[in-house]
């Protein structure tokens, strides 16, 4: 049975008339748990609330990938609040000591507030730190999810050009032995200087060729190489196989090594061939190392954008970079669903003054949410334009659209139509936050094929600090 000196030794309730604790706790009943027993499960009608006595206490979410939990002890005042919307338990609560927990149903609420004014704020007070604690908590879980997704993005970006430079690197390593000994044998042979002069012109030839590739199918390459070891196999030189790709790439054909057999002559046709063959396949490797070089320097300098690494938070930005350095983030999620995206930008939008790296969140989410809708080969167009106060971006998939049922709900918190422990809920709540913050809006209309997110940002300074 509880009494009022039980209900004393809870912060909320120790300071409260005598008379108004002995009422409080004929309204409660007592309950005590041992270590491991339930008090409620997930997804049970939350109708109580709990006053803990004496123990701690652990509830937590059945979902594995959700990793939502709370603790409460002896003091504490948890479970269905005045005002609250809770309508079903969130997690399972368990005893993790011995409990005591006063039960208070929902019944005695109407009657409680009139009774005990001073309790029905302190309880609301408490209602909204709850609020603010769990928007919190689901925020950050969010971000957290999204920069996983964003890691494993961007682990498989870099991961290729890193193994197309380690690849032509370890290449260039084989292709150099290999260069150097028919050097060595061509320095052997008595080549004239016009003949010397007529092997480096072919090579820059080849260099330059393969700068600037012809547009050939892969059956007319295929025959070209096949022609080209034909040939060479019937001018008794070793591996055609090995040296044809690389010269079809350069552009030679029968008749330049007609020319080179006849220049170079037979005896040295062979070597010359496999020079040429390497030199122009050094270079080939050269190249995808600076191409494997640049890719990853542009996905690390797109990271330093998205997160404006070592600038201040509030600063001029141009918004065409944020977006740009969003879509080099997401390439994998595009890539991945075959996205075309159509960029209608107009260039000579001013920067504006504001938090770059929480206007990146806004693209985040937006695109994020465009591609999911998407099916395959979707089309997603990013348009942007301003007026004398303001500039515009809006972002629209060809998806299925969002339903008139939900439309009036995506802004508000905690509300999603995805599966449990996919979302939150909070990602668009998030974006509307923001573009307020910076004294912006956001608007959405949808039909089936085109979904426009509107966003409108105040060319002045006009970001504010959190409230």
């Amino acid at each position: 049975m509880i009494e009022a000196r039980d209900l004393r030794t809870v912060p909320m309730f120790s300071d409260l008339p005598e008379d108004q604790l002995a009422w409080m706790a004929e309204q409660g009943r007592d309950l005590r748990l041992h270590p491991g027993e339930v008090l409620f499960r997930e997804s049970d009608p939350a109708e109580s609330m709990f006053v803990f006595l004496e123990g701690e206490f652990e509830g937590r979410s059945d979902t594995p990938s959700d990793g939502r939990s709370f603790q409460a002890r002896a003091g504490d005042v948890t479970g269905l609040l005045p005002f609250s919307r809770l309508r079903n338990f969130q997690g399972t609560g368990r005893a993790i000591t011995p409990v005591r927990v006063a039960l208070f149903h929902k019944r005695i609420f109407p009657e409680m507030m009139q009774r005990m004014p001073v309790l029905t704020e302190r309880l609301v007070s408490r209602l909204v730190d709850r609020v603010r604690d769990y928007t919190k908590l689901g925020e950050q879980r969010d971000k957290l999810a999204a920069l996983g997704k964003l890691a494993a993005g961007l682990a498989h970006e870099l991961n290729n050009p890193a193994a197309a430079v380690k690849r032509a690197a370890g290449t260039l390593w084989e292709v150099r032995q290999e260069l150097r000994a028919a050097y060595l044998r061509l320095d052997q042979q008595a080549l004239s200087p016009e003949q010397r002069i007529f092997i480096v012109e072919c090579e820059d030839a080849g260099l330059t060729a393969i700068q600037n590739p012809d547009r050939t199918t892969s059956v007319e390459r295929s025959d070209r190489e096949q022609e080209l070891e034909d040939w060479m196999q019937a001018h008794g030189v070793s591996d055609p196989w090995k040296l044809s790709p690389v010269l079809v790439e350069a552009q030679f054909n029968a008749a330049k090594l007609d020319e080179i057999a006849r220049i170079v002559g037979a005896a040295s046709l062979s070597d010359v061939l496999i020079r040429l063959n390497y030199s122009i396949l050094a270079a080939r490797m050269v190249r995808e190392i600076d191409q494997g070089a640049t890719r990853i320097f542009e996905l690390v300098h797109a990271i330093k954008e998205y997160t404006y690494m070592d600038q201040a938070p509030e600063q001029e930005i141009d918004i065409h970079t944020g977006i740009e350095s969003t879509l080099t983030i997401l390439a994998y999620k595009l890539r991945n669903k075959s996205i075309d995206v159509v960029r209608e930008f107009d260039r000579e939008i001013p920067k504006i003054c504001a938090y770059g790296v929480e206007l990146n969140q806004v693209w985040t989410n937006l695109i994020v949410n465009a591609i999911e809708a998407m099916p395959d080969g979707g089309r997603l167009q990013i348009r942007t334009c301003q007026d004398p106060s303001s500039v515009e971006v809006e972002i629209q998939d060809n998806g299925s659209g969002i339903p008139a049922d939900v439309l009036p709900h995506i802004f508000e918190p905690f509300f999603t139509t995805k599966g449990v422990g996919e979302g939150t809920g909070l990602g668009l709540d998030t974006a509307m936050r923001v573009v307020r913050k910076h004294r912006g809006d956001m608007s959405v209309r949808s039909n089936p094929g085109a979904t426009v997110f509107r966003v409108i940002l105040p060319k002045q300074k006009a970001a504010q600090a959190a409230g």
